[in-house]
């Protein structure tokens, strides 16, 4: 099962990667869409969730301290599933694609959520470190 769960993590880290790049690189485009959702200061929340999503995911994927990870992951997500996805404000086909970002950063919200759960009480293999909390 420990290659299973490798697995997983490799599954799950790479979303978030990618994401951290791109808030990291592209940090004017990202800011200019954050700010156009309401976002406050959208550059520096940009910089400031590209290390976040960067972080959490290389801690889940290396599996140093995965629980905290984890946890980023879940403040991140919940940070976009409120303040960025929100599908009520808006009519039409917009609507419906922020409620779909809504719904798929809400589970995977959710998902970090059980990970940080996961990696806080189970002895898993092949991490780096153990807990941290």
């Amino acid at each position: 099962m420990d290659v299973v769960i490798l697995v997983g993590r490799i599954m799950f880290s790479v979303l978030f990667l990618g994401a951290a790049m791109g808030h990291l690189i592209r940090t004017d485009a990202m800011a200019k869409f954050a700010a156009s959702r309401g976002v406050p200061q959208p550059q520096a929340a940009t910089i400031v969730s590209g290390l976040l999503i960067g972080a959490g995911g290389l801690m889940v994927l290396l599996g140093v301290w995965a629980d905290l990870g984890a946890l980023l992951l879940f403040v991140f997500l919940m940070g976009t599933t409120l303040l960025v996805n929100r599908f009520w404000w808006e009519a039409g086909e917009v609507r419906m694609q922020m409620q779909v970002q809504f719904m798929k950063d809400l589970a995977l919200a959710g998902a970090a959520l059980m990970l940080f759960a996961f990696f806080s009480m189970t002895e898993v293999g092949f991490m780096l470190t153990g807990p941290l909390f």
